[in-house]
């Protein structure tokens, strides 16, 4: 029975990495990256849902103007799709309702607010938008799939 013998080191010593124990890791390592980075992209889906909330029900002055309006809804809710498809990659049934539910809940609530309508075509523009954008991140996902944990 073989047992593994730990190296110890010297606290004068910079721990190494798992990966190549010649070079300082200086306490990072690969499933630390991944936990950041999916962090982050979940900060990042959550920051632009609150967006585009605010973009939907604000007034139509304060609203931002990048492109046609048609082609804004296709492409900020192809951005929120795909942020959420990679921020939860296990979770695709979660993901279609939170980006596909919101569009429709969000033209639904343009209903209340005095200057804004809420339209059917809208909420088909925003709902292709977010199968595209959920589609896309799928698809990175299937073929950069996060890996977690350590590597040994």
């Amino acid at each position: 029975m073989n047992i593994p013998v730990r190296k110890w080191v010297a606290h004068s010593q910079a721990p190494t990495d798992c990966l190549n124990p010649n070079r300082p890791s200086f306490g990072i390592n690969p499933g630390m990256i991944a936990v950041m980075f999916h962090k982050l992209i979940s900060a990042a889906a959550w920051t632009w849902l609150a967006y585009l909330a605010f973009a939907t029900l604000s007034p139509v002055g304060e609203r931002p103007h990048v492109a046609s309006v048609h082609l804004e809804h296709v492409i900020a809710f192809a951005i929120l799709g795909m942020l959420f498809s990679l921020a939860y990659p296990r979770r695709t049934m979660l993901v279609c309702i939170v980006v596909l539910g919101s569009a429709v809940l969000l033209e639904l609530l343009q209903l209340l607010t005095p200057d804004r309508h809420g339209r059917l075509p809208d909420a088909i523009e925003k709902m292709a938008g977010g199968a595209v954008g959920i589609i896309l991140g799928r698809t990175v996902s299937f073929f950069k799939p996060v890996k977690r944990g350590f590597r040994r």
